[in-house]
């Protein structure tokens, strides 16, 4: 490997090691932070008198309900009588996904996704638990705050569609014939979207002339799902998109609140593979973000919305949305043309280019082949031979380069002791690299064209939910490290982690071994090409050493791939001792210049005076 060969490959290491610092030093400002206390004031269970016999005592019994009463209707008007109630439950559900629905509230209680599992076996389930909560506050006529949270909801019956969705509603009384609110929840057959509609009936007479919006407070739980808390908690998310078709999105652990106060087309509750996302028919006007990083292992995030609904004041308003309720599958999310799809990250920051490599060329190619073959580990193989056919005409190049290289080596050297100055023996090599007909770029350029693909695959592998507990060999998930010791007792070493990726030490030693099989064509000379090829693959080993096996498989793949392609190019199809001809007869040609090499060589010259003037010895020495 020449040293133009080793500066392209250190250029490629370099940005690629950068690209891994910009992704995760977002870690370093990870502060834990308590969970949000739950401000919903949940409603006191009526108490009951004791039975007795004793006139007095029923009597304080009587006056306790009463002024019990006087309290809620005070508080709450027209909607004291929903205070009390008994929470009842409706499911529904298709081959997807199945939903509790509980009457406190009129809102989901649980959601499971049928066909995913957690790292551990268990149910996969996208929301449960006290924390969960939808609610639409308001405050009416009268003053009072109502939240309908708070409330009992009277559930109507599960009903089939002629088309074999099914639907429920939930209905409020608003106190007066014909004053309601009403929620009605549809899911359909093979879908993970549920319509999910608001219906407002003679609530003009009760909402506050005032008020130009109603609130939805949506309350959503990660649950640790995934085998690396860590990452999910990296990957815990809150994008949105507004009117302008513009994407964006924060991270919890790093932004606890944000006040949104754009209208907004969607906004999505994101974790490492799932997600919840509301999606309205018309644009919320305004959106509060609230979110915590609990001390508990079990749960991952915890976040808090304040969603703004544009409310018109009519006697009958009608507020259709939508909710999507499960994977951060690029296709699935994509099918929906709402760029559902910007979710997943697949390229962002100075990086961003590669994202359109991984959707025009990756992700197709990649789902081309699940078509024919089940095996995930199979499919990377049939993809990394792929892209090493594409890329071969440049990795043939890069060959050439060095073989060319390695014939100038000798006079190289002889350069070397000739001229120890380095200007002088900059200007030289370039005048040799001239009459020999050898770029200089020559096996940098070809290396650093193929950086692109290496980019995007650092991030379509970790975002493949595909990949999510796809067994290989011996790696039980491909989405996550291949872990093939763990060390007790919570041990971990700094820079490299708490176990072992059997992976990244297969990448690693397949480095290694491709520079030592090209330290024949290393500058030897120069301590910094000499020990690169060596030093970098120590440093990635930590960095690797957490990341997806899928992604390490690739590498260390591309490797093996490289090794046998170069051994196949330098035995079989470049002659050296022909190539070694045609320099000697490009040297009795007239050497043609450049306008780079001028330009360089010019630079060169213009600084020898002074490099000569600092070795020059002082007289009476």
């Amino acid at each position: 490997m020449d040293r133009n060969s080793i500066i392209g490959w250190s250029l490629l290491i370099l940005m690629l090691v950068g690209y891994m610092i910009y992704n995760e030093n977002q870690n370093l400002k990870y502060q834990r932070q308590k969970a949000i206390q739950d401000s919903i004031a949940q409603a006191t269970a009526p108490h009951q008198a004791p039975v007795s016999t004793s006139p007095d005592t029923a009597a304080r019994a009587a006056v306790t309900r009463v002024r019990d009463s006087a309290e809620l209707s005070g508080r709450l008007g027209n909607f004291a009588a929903s205070a009390r109630g008994n929470a009842q439950t409706s499911t529904l559900e298709n081959q997807l996904a199945r939903i509790d629905f509980t009457s406190k509230g009129g809102r989901p209680s649980s959601i499971l996704l049928k066909k995913f599992k957690t790292f551990n076996g268990n149910p996969l389930l996208l929301m449960h638990g006290s924390y969960e909560d939808l609610s639409l506050d308001f405050y009416t006529s009268s003053g009072q705050l109502i939240q309908t949270g708070d409330l009992y909801f009277q559930a109507g019956p599960v009903q089939t569609l002629a088309d074999g969705s099914q639907s429920v509603s939930y209905r409020l009384d608003a106190g007066g014939p014909g004053r309601y609110l009403e929620y009605v929840y549809t899911i359909h057959p093979g879908s993970y979207m549920v319509d999910f509609d608001i219906r407002m009936k003679g609530m003009d007479q009760v909402i506050r002339n005032d008020s130009s919006s109603v609130s939805m407070r949506w309350q959503g739980q990660g649950d640790h799902q995934e085998n690396d808390l860590k990452r999910e908690r990296n990957l815990t998310q809150i994008y949105y998109r507004n009117t302008q078709d513009q994407t964006d999105f924060f991270n919890l652990y790093k932004t606890s609140q944000k006040t949104l106060s754009e209208p907004l087309q969607w906004i999505s509750f994101k974790q490492e593979f799932f997600n919840i996302t509301f999606i309205p028919k018309k644009p919320f006007t305004s959106a509060t973000v609230n979110g915590s990083i609990p001390d508990s292992g079990d749960v991952v995030s915890r976040a808090s919305f304040g969603l703004g609904i544009p409310f018109d004041h009519t006697a009958s308003f009608d507020y259709p949305t939508r909710l999507f309720l499960g994977p951060n599958d690029y296709n699935i999310l994509k099918s929906y043309d709402l760029g559902l799809q910007n979710l997943i990250q697949l390229g962002y920051g100075i990086f961003a280019f590669v994202k359109y490599i991984n959707i025009g060329f990756i992700i197709p190619l990649f789902t081309f082949f699940s078509r024919f073959v089940r095996n995930y580990g199979v499919i990377i193989i049939i993809m990394t031979l792929f892209i090493r056919i594409i890329l071969s005409p440049l990795t043939y190049k890069s060959y050439v380069s060095a073989a060319k290289m390695k014939v100038l080596k000798p006079e190289l050297d002889e350069l070397h002791k000739k001229f120890p100055d380095q200007q002088k023996f900059g200007v030289e090599q370039m005048k040799l690299f001239r009459t020999a007909g050898v770029s200089p770029l020559g096996g940098c350029l070809p290396t650093l064209l193929q950086l692109p693909i290496l980019y995007a695959m650092y991030d379509f592998f970790p975002s493949s939910i595909e990949l999510r507990q796809q067994a290989f060999l011996w790696c039980k998930d491909l989405s996550t490290y291949d872990s093939i010791w763990t060390f007790p007792n919570h041990f971990s070493i700094p820079a490299y982690g708490d176990h072992i990726s059997l992976f990244t030490i297969l990448m690693t030693a397949t480095s290694i071994f491709l520079a030592l099989y090209n330290k024949n064509m290393t500058d030897q000379s120069n301590p910094m090409l000499k020990w690169m090829p060596y030093i970098f693959p120590i440093i990635l080993l930590g960095v690797f050493n957490n990341l997806a096996a899928a992604l390490t498989f690739y590498y260390f793949l591309s490797n093996l791939i490289s090794i046998g392609l170069q051994w196949v190019i330098q035995t079989y199809i470049i002659d050296e001792k022909k190539i070694h001809k045609q320099i000697q007869e490009n040297k009795k040609k007239p050497a043609k210049k450049s306008k780079w090499a001028e330009r360089l060589e010019q630079a060169q010259k213009m600084q020898q005076p002074s490099s000569q003037q600092r070795i020059q010895p002082r007289k009476g020495k």
